[in-house]
């Protein structure tokens, strides 16, 4: 059985019950006015839209924590079903579900690889492990499936030659991300995908060694985007405008600031918003991982995943167009507000 036919079949479904029970684009307001956007974070991380917030980016929005996500994909399913406002996963998770009849939008990058920050398929480094046809038969751990870890995974394993066949032999199994690099070295899994603090940290403690990467893979690519709701967002565009250009200023200003004074910030927001967290994770930041000034999209970062499925079977070619997927029109950084490689602000940068 082919998973990612599964996958869709299930999202398939999952969009009838959300069609079926109806999602309203209303939103909420605050006594000033304020349209309040909900949405799930993520625990001892601080997120763009966070810091956004914190920086004061936002005049006509105001955010509400509902709760924290346990992925990409169960987070934009929850924005198709109108349990929150926005969310970010995976370009593919993002096309999977627009196939399965999710009316969502695509409007500002959230995740990428660049120089200082991207995933790692690591392996111990007494591995006989050196090739792509060396992990037939083998186990890769990833922290969710249908997601980022393992589109990377089966893309390099195609592009190193493997047939269809020999790919469906590589078993990929989920393993929580603060388990993966144990399960490693007590050989439950034979490769790990590592980033952030479990990759910094393991490669600490050293005995491991990248077998791929998605930067080796793609090279300095944006790899997820935050979406909307289609019904969102034609009944709040200003909303979602002021959101947008907010949030790529706080992407922007991850971008030119020094890193200890983001780390500084980060560990300043955790602390403020008391939810029992630590700011471990957050003295690991390396980079904002986004390659392009303040988020913007690039079709080929949602062409990429559509070509991949049509490719392999699991969806119909011409059904989606990236262009179709995704809009550019409020981020100051791509619509003419801001000049081209200015800083969060507007202003010319001093080095350039």
């Amino acid at each position: 059985m082919r998973l990612f036919s599964s996958v869709l079949a299930m999202l398939s479904a999952f969009v009838l019950v959300l069609t079926a029970c109806g999602s309203s684009g209303s939103s909420a307001r605050t006594e000033d006015g304020k349209t309040v956007l909900r949405y799930q974070g993520w625990t001892g991380e601080v997120e763009f839209h966070e810091l956004a917030e914190e920086l004061g980016y936002y005049q006509k929005v105001k955010l509400e924590w509902v709760g924290n996500t346990t992925s990409g994909p169960q987070d934009i399913q929850s924005v198709a079903t109108g349990d929150i406002d926005f969310g970010s996963a995976f370009n593919g998770a993002v096309v999977k579900l627009n196939a399965a009849g999710a009316p969502i939008t695509s409007v500002l990058s959230s995740y990428g690889a660049d120089e200082d920050e991207y995933t790692g398929y690591y392996v111990l480094e007494n591995s006989p492990i050196r090739s792509a046809r060396d992990l037939i038969g083998k186990k890769v751990g990833m922290n969710t499936l249908g997601a980022h870890h393992e589109f990377l995974t089966r893309e390099w394993l195609a592009k190193q030659g493997l047939t269809n066949e020999e790919i469906k032999t590589v078993t990929l199994t989920v393993v929580p991300p603060v388990n993966t690099e144990q399960a490693l070295r007590d050989g439950q899994i034979d490769v790990a995908a590592l980033n952030e603090i479990y990759r910094e940290s393991a490669l600490q403690r050293g005995g491991i060694r990248p077998l791929f990467t998605d930067k080796s893979l793609f090279g300095a690519f944006s790899y997820g985007t935050y979406v909307v709701r289609d019904d969102f967002l034609a009944e709040n565009r200003d909303a979602v405008a002021d959101f947008v250009q907010g949030t790529a200023r706080a992407i922007r200003w991850t971008q030119v600031t020094p890193r200890d004074e983001v780390v500084a910030k980060f560990r300043e927001i955790i602390t403020k918003r008391n939810r029992n967290e630590d700011t471990k994770a957050v003295e690991f930041w390396r980079s904002s991982g986004i390659p392009v000034t303040g988020g913007v999209v690039a079709e080929r970062e949602l062409q990429t995943w559509i070509d991949w499925l049509v490719r392999n079977g699991e969806l119909e070619a011409g059904k989606l167009t990236a262009k179709d997927l995704y809009t550019n029109e409020f981020n100051p950084y791509a619509n003419g507000t801001y000049p081209e490689g200015s800083g969060p602000d507007g202003q010319a940068l001093a080095h350039e």
